[in-house]
């Protein structure tokens, strides 16, 4: 049996060895279900989804386009922790550089002198 996450990778160690964070999203059999018009099921309070578990793989069993920090995958993971597959997502990585980088905009701005 296996189970689908959102995997995030975190960091390459040494150039041979992945983190991944995997990501939940809320739904029983791991896969993303948010609704249009409702809260993405797979956030905190705080906007930024919930990390359950990383996943440490050799980088060679990533797809070389994602193969680097910051980029998203869909993961299918066996119950013993075994990557199955993982499917790079730019268009994810894309949207969450570009929240982020708005986030850190609103943050940096300076308060009125009130």
């Amino acid at each position: 049996m296996s189970e689908t996450y959102t995997g995030v990778l975190d960091r390459i160690v040494d150039g041979e060895q992945a983190v991944l964070l995997l990501e939940d999203d809320g739904d029983d059999d791991g896969a993303a279900e948010n609704v249009p018009g409702e809260e993405p099921r797979d956030r905190t309070e705080a906007g930024r989804p919930t990390v359950v578990d990383e996943l440490v793989v050799g980088v060679d069993t990533l797809p070389a386009e994602g193969r680097h920090e910051g980029a998203v995958f869909d993961v299918r993971v066996e119950t013993d922790g075994t990557l199955l597959e993982a499917t790079y997502r730019a268009d994810a990585e894309g949207a969450r550089r570009e929240s982020a980088r708005e986030r850190f905009d609103r943050l940096s701005e300076r308060l009125p002198d009130e």
